[in-house]
């Protein structure tokens, strides 16, 4: 490109359709690339991983700090993909201790926890699952066992009264949007409205991961108001049973939605099935991601489903700023998928737009595909956008994909890696 300071206005150069081929990148790890053509000249590029549960088993991974997609696709492992929604704003320092929305397992630990019912991937007890998780569970704090419910649950409040704790954390907050000269818009929160909802008969309590498996109370709000950005979530009580809630008092959560936590290797909260996203069902994901990427509106998009025992994700690419290429609508994607033979109710949304992107290991390299146009905006006082299309937008959560155990036998199942 001669001139990256034009892709911030124009990115029909990457509107280019991908040659149709399929490759295999190791034992029963494939992917796919094709176009597909939307009508009017519009089209859209797809590109589908397919793993073998038999031969490559797949994880969530995920950090706070954040990550460049192809950094997790290291020497033992063949393929990542970018992973479920993450809080995202355009202020450097306003963001959360804890920003997976809603349920995330990291490394066996529960590290946040649902404020809704949603769908989740998990890994339990070795065995990956797409199941709805319903936002309720059992914590011991200090010595005591309490019910705990996600916050936005009709029926929390009634809950907190008897008894159970609410959940709140990063999901609760609101995205807002600003014009800006430079960039067009930008994404914030307003600090003093992002705290609890005040309220005098409740105890709030913010839990902060201080160490591996260590999570305690770092402070306490009586009245609400505790701010949500602050800790790992924020457990609320009534006022009237509220004594275990005092700070340095350790919080473990002991199970979600009748699973044990010890069991649970990994998991995260996901987006909605693409058949309810395609018909609007999609109360459950609100303003913490601010404007809803399930509008009927051309959009990158990542998705995930299970075939039996292969775990299948698509990409499907485009570029926002262009008049041809810009990815599917979500009944675009429900046609995308019942032309592959995919039921839509099975399969679900990841977070799309510019954080959807696959990784992979071809031949010693590592490869990158979608949102290559994607550029790093300027930063405060500055007007140099720089590409960053193969590293991408920082992320929170990716799958990765790592081959099992070569057979005694020898010999690679599948043919040669990357083979056309």
């Amino acid at each position: 490109m001669h001139d990256i300071q034009r892709l911030a206005r124009d990115q029909r150069p990457f509107a280019v359709r991908v040659e149709a081929r399929e490759r295999a990148l190791a034992p029963g790890v494939r992917i796919q690339e094709e176009s597909v053509e939307l009508g009017g000249g519009a089209f859209a590029n797809v590109h589908t991983l397919r793993i073998a549960r038999s031969a490559a088993r797949v994880d969530v991974e995920s950090d706070p700090i954040g990550f460049a997609l192809r950094d997790r696709c290291g020497a033992d492992a063949v393929a990542a993909v970018s992973g479920s929604f993450s809080f995202i704003s355009d202020e450097p320092d306003h963001r959360p201790a804890e920003p997976c929305l809603d349920f995330c397992s990291r490394r066996g630990e529960t590290v946040s926890l649902p404020t809704v019912a949603k769908p989740a991937f998990l890994v339990h007890r070795g065995r990956p699952s797409l199941r709805t998780l319903p936002a309720a569970g059992t914590l011991v704090l200090g010595s005591a066992v309490r019910a705990w419910i996600g916050s936005k649950e009709t029926a929390a409040p009634d809950h907190v009264r008897r008894g159970a704790l609410a959940v709140f954390g990063a999901a609760n907050c609101t995205v807002r949007y600003a014009d800006d000269a430079v960039t067009g818009f930008t994404r914030f929160v307003e600090r003093t409205g992002n705290v609890t909802p005040r309220d005098p008969g409740v105890v709030d309590a913010v839990v902060e991961r201080v160490a591996p498996h260590l999570h305690v109370i770092r402070s306490v709000h009586p009245g609400g108001g505790a701010d949500l950005f602050s800790g790992s979530y924020v457990l609320r009580g009534a006022a009237a049973h509220a004594r275990p809630l005092t700070v340095g008092t350790e919080v473990r959560v002991t199970g979600i939605a009748g699973l044990a936590a010890e069991h649970l290797e990994c998991g995260i909260s996901i987006g909605p099935s693409a058949a309810d996203a395609a018909s609007g069902d999609v109360a459950a994901y609100d303003a913490s991601l601010g404007t809803s990427p399930f509008r009927p509106v051309r959009y990158a998009r990542t998705l995930l489903w299970l075939e039996g025992r292969t775990m299948c994700f698509r990409v499907i690419d485009g570029a926002p700023l262009t008049d041809s290429f810009r990815g599917m609508t979500p009944a675009e994607v429900v046609r995308d998928l019942e032309r592959s033979g995919v039921d839509p109710r099975t399969a679900h949304h990841l977070d799309g737009g510019q954080s959807s992107k696959i990784a992979f290991r071809c031949e010693g390299d590592t490869e990158v595909v979608a949102n290559l146009h994607y550029l790093q905006w300027p930063g405060a006082g500055e007007h140099t956008f720089r590409w960053r299309g193969i590293e991408g937008r920082a992320l929170h959560s990716a799958f990765v994909v790592r081959t099992r155990a070569e057979p005694p036998s020898g010999g690679r199942r599948g043919g040669r890696a990357c083979d056309g």
